[in-house]
């Protein structure tokens, strides 16, 4: 089973054998606890949770469910196990060397907030003419037809640009501390440092 919860800490790079730069994003990752198995017979469906991290402040309903796994963990994260044939127990720790290095993952986490920002910059509007007296320069244009009389829902406008779910697909593992937890991914991944992501790759 090769899925974990990791932090981000940055990015860095490294020198491939021949010599061309590789950019690599860096995850703290794991160790995790299985703190719950699910199943087709009991929930319908065959997954795992893992829990990252470590707290002191679990209200009593979460210090139950977490009860068999020994843990306190301060994130909790799910994973589909359909097709898997070793699924560990509830109280197993998964760390990084379940990845190896070639691996080809899937990355999901939250997107840096941007704040509100204009159509040019949430959606690549074009700007306006700057001639003839033109105040056209950053508006959005038109919203809509007259005979609706309202906004129709999905329209591209202004607004809370990032701070979304994102899923990268496709992704390579560079590198595995598996002494010290760290996984190395190359390219990017969605969210600021610090932030938790969720990696997962087929067995």
């Amino acid at each position: 089973m090769k899925a974990l919860i990791a932090q981000k800490i940055g990015m860095t790079q490294v020198f491939s054998e021949k010599g061309a730069v590789i950019p690599v994003t860096l995850l703290s990752a794991g160790p995790c606890v299985v703190t719950q198995v699910k199943t087709d017979e009991t929930d319908g469906y065959n997954a795992i949770q893992l829990g990252f991290g470590e707290t002191k402040k679990l209200a009593k309903p979460q210090v139950g469910h977490v009860k068999k796994s020994g843990a306190t963990p301060k994130t909790l994260g799910e994973f589909r196990t359909e097709g898997e044939t070793e699924i560990p127990k509830v109280g197993d720790n998964i760390t990084a060397e379940v990845f190896s290095v070639g691996d080809t993952i899937t990355v999901s986490g939250v997107s840096k907030g941007k704040g509100f920002a204009g159509t040019i910059k949430r959606h690549n509007f074009a700007r306006g003419p700057k001639t003839h007296g033109s105040h056209n320069y950053r508006a959005p244009g038109s919203i809509g037809a007259g005979y609706p009389q309202h906004v129709f829902k999905g329209q591209k406008m202004a607004g809370h640009m990032g701070n979304a779910q994102v899923t990268t697909k496709n992704l390579t593992v560079a590198h595995v501390d598996a002494k010290n937890n760290i996984i190395g991914i190359k390219g990017a991944i969605p969210g600021p440092k610090k932030s938790i992501v969720r990696i997962w790759g087929i067995a």
